[in-house]
């Protein structure tokens, strides 16, 4: 189901423009890379904080890291090494859009974020990090 439900561009927009935040979430959402699309069996996810993605458009193209922030007003993502100097010296993060970068690697520790990738895909999802801390154990 389509969050905006009508077929007119103008009323798309500005029911974009104008969605609450808390629906606003799933709108920034990014594809998953083929490793992890074939992993969980589910092809993108909103993305949040922790997560490493991988820019694919823009000037920036190529360039991963780690994801600092994400603007859900604007619908921008803030990633680690991704700076510019101002006129005054100071590094400021550049801002990408949501739908220019893929998800290379998921952060795990929020147990909504599982749940909701166990709802789509149907099956439990076991973070790496717990497999290895079994493992030592």
């Amino acid at each position: 189901m389509s969050i905006t439900s009508s077929i007119h561009p103008k009323k798309q927009r500005k029911s974009l423009f104008n969605m609450p935040k808390h629906l606003r979430k799933k709108v920034i959402s990014a594809p998953l890379s083929e490793e992890l699309r074939n992993k969980y069996n589910v092809r993108s996810l909103p993305v949040k904080a922790g997560d490493t993605v991988k820019v694919v458009r823009g000037d920036n193209a190529g360039k991963e890291g780690k994801v600092t922030r994400v603007n859900r007003g604007n619908g921008w993502v803030f990633i680690e090494g991704l700076t510019r100097e101002k006129a005054n010296g100071t590094p400021t993060f550049i801002p990408i859009h949501a739908s220019k970068v893929v998800i290379t690697k998921l952060d795990l520790k929020d147990k909504e974020r599982k749940a909701m990738i166990e709802r789509a895909s149907g099956r439990p999802v076991e973070a790496e990090e717990e497999k290895k801390e079994g493992e030592k154990q």
